[in-house]
């Protein structure tokens, strides 16, 4: 389960009683992962303390994507379709599968 981006832990400009949500963070967001081969009760990566920028164990989208492809038992490497001539993949020419995140 997640998101489309995060939100930081605070919000830019003065708050009222119309304007107190926080902003949307590009940087770093949370996904929540169960079942599937995924380890359970811990934690990957870390942001600093203010929540905004990833200073432990980074996850690109690529390789957020080819690690969900593996669970489901699939090659992301071997996952290509063709468009204008060109091969694409979901995960580009990037996307590892992260290992420390499986059972």
């Amino acid at each position: 389960m997640g998101g489309e981006f995060g939100r930081t832990n605070y919000s830019q400009g003065k708050l009222t009683p119309e304007n107190y949500g926080r902003d949307h963070h590009p940087r770093c967001f949370t996904i929540y992962m169960a079942g599937a081969g995924i380890k359970k009760g811990f934690s990957y990566g870390e942001t600093d303390e203010f929540g905004y920028n990833i200073i432990k164990n980074p996850v690109h989208v690529h390789d957020f994507q080819a690690t969900v492809l593996h669970l489901l038992g699939i090659d992301h490497e071997q996952l290509i379709f063709k468009n204008q001539g060109r091969r694409y993949r979901l995960t580009d020419v990037a996307g590892k599968v992260v290992k420390d995140v499986l059972a």
